[in-house]
């Protein structure tokens, strides 16, 4: 069947009236798919033109109205792919926002605080102290030789004039023997100068002697008086140095150090430029003497006479009561504290020389004030300081000390009740640093 269909034949169908041009059958020249349905007919270009150039006027609104649809889905497109540019910068803008706050977060320091805790009207301090003997003397040697025997050793209790060693001393004898000889010489020499002197006199008188002899005869006398005082006196000497030989005990103590053994030799002097070398060591214990470096802040408040107790480490849940016998009445200007002198019974010789001890003081406070740990402290060139938490940032106060009780502190300025202070800060916390705290309690539980 030949497919191609006559030209004539086309013109000469029918214009269709007021009909729909969106329907199939709206033109030959149109597909309802919208496709040159020529093409189909003659599969010629030309053929299809020809026919397009013969279809009914209101054919061109077609055209336009799809062209108004194409802007529409471009707008549309346009539209949406405006959204997803936008939404994707939000959602980084948001990203960025959230890193930086994490960020921040992550570097921000964490800290732990404490409050202060209100202390008493009345208190008590307890500083260190060194307990000494009432007397602590070393015993040297006055003679020189060896040593023959000793009597007393580390430990063991004498009492006054109670012999301790014995010393040879071969060349001291020897040489007392020689000056009670040179005694004898003077004595004898002295008896006869005065003999001549009393026969001058008398002839004298007889002028029987010159003048001059005489006085010469006298004054020889008195010379050998002089010399028999000399010699009197060096005989006394070495007397003295040979009782030297017998150590004593020189008070009632204890024998702490033993520095020398059976034929040892004994200087009585330096030797070699080491100085002497004692031969014991004596300690009075029956009373301690504590000696208390008290800080200037409350120097006022301890006196004479006032009651003190003491405690050792060693003797746990036990006091011990002293008095304070006397302070040195000036402050030394090093350590800017007073030195005061308890004294302790010690009759049954618990505490021990050299033990160190804590001395308590009662000290009468007219304010209350507020305690903070030790490891709140700050040391550095401002002065004392303290860091404390104020609106989430770091606030670097200046504190003064009232009193140091070893693992807190009595702050006497600088806090409130109501502060909160960090604990352990670091050596580089600065003013006004961003912190997160991790939370807060009392001093007094800190400290527990």
């Amino acid at each position: 069947m030949d497919r191609s269909i006559d030209r004539t034949s086309i013109d000469n169908l029918p214009t269709p009236v007021n009909e729909d041009l969106t329907t199939p059958s709206a033109a030959y020249g149109q597909s309802a798919t919208g496709v040159d349905s020529s093409k189909d007919i003659d599969g010629y270009t030309g053929t299809a033109t020809a026919a397009a150039s013969h279809a009914p006027t209101g054919h061109a609104a077609a055209p336009k109205r799809n062209s108004t649809g194409l802007w529409v889905g471009l707008a549309v497109v346009v539209a949406l792919l405006a959204g997803g540019i936008l939404y994707g910068v939000l959602s980084r803008m948001s990203a960025e926002h959230s890193l930086d706050e994490s960020t921040t977060k992550a570097a921000t320091m964490m800290v732990s605080v404490v409050k202060p805790t209100v202390t008493g009207v009345a208190s008590e301090i307890a500083l260190p102290g060194n307990a000494q003997a009432f007397n602590d003397t070393p015993i040297y040697a006055r003679t020189d030789g060896y040593l023959k025997a000793w009597y007393a050793d580390i430990g063991q209790h004498v009492v006054k004039g109670q012999l301790m060693a014995v010393i040879e001393t071969p060349e001291v004898d020897q040489q007392l023997q020689v000056a009670q000889a040179n005694l004898k010489a003077a004595q004898a020499d002295v008896s006869l100068a005065q003999t001549t002197s009393k026969r001058y006199q008398a002839l004298l008188k007889l002028d029987s002697v010159s003048k001059q002899e005489t006085d010469e005869a006298v004054g020889g006398a008195a010379a050998k008086e002089a010399s028999q005082d000399a010699a009197e006196a060096n005989v006394r000497r070495l007397q003295q140095l040979q009782s030297f030989e017998r150590v004593y005990a020189p008070f009632s103590g204890v024998v702490t150090t033993r520095n020398t053994d059976i034929g040892a030799l004994i200087n009585a002097g330096a030797s070699g430029g080491t100085g002497p070398k004692d031969l014991f060591r004596i300690a009075s214990i029956d009373t301690l003497r504590v000696f208390v470096a008290v800080p200037e802040t409350y120097s006022t408040a301890v006196h004479d006479g006032d009651m003190a107790t003491l405690t050792l480490d060693e003797y746990p849940g036990q006091v011990f009561t002293g008095t304070v016998a006397r302070n040195s009445s000036a402050i030394d200007p090093a350590s800017r504290t007073l030195n005061v002198e308890v004294d302790v019974n010690n009759r049954d010789s618990k505490l021990l020389p050299g033990a160190y001890v804590f001395v308590h003081f009662k000290i009468p406070q007219q304010v209350r004030q507020l305690s903070v740990p030790s490891n709140t402290l700050l040391f550095r060139a401002q002065g004392t300081q303290v860091g404390v938490v104020r609106d989430g940032k770091i606030h670097l106060q200046n504190v003064t000390i009232g009193k140091d009780n070893g693992s807190t502190l009595e702050i006497a300025t600088g806090l409130t009740a109501n502060d909160q202070v960090v604990l352990d800060p670091s050596d580089s916390l600065a003013e006004g640093e961003p912190v997160h705290v991790s939370g807060g309690k009392s001093a007094a539980a800190e400290a527990h």
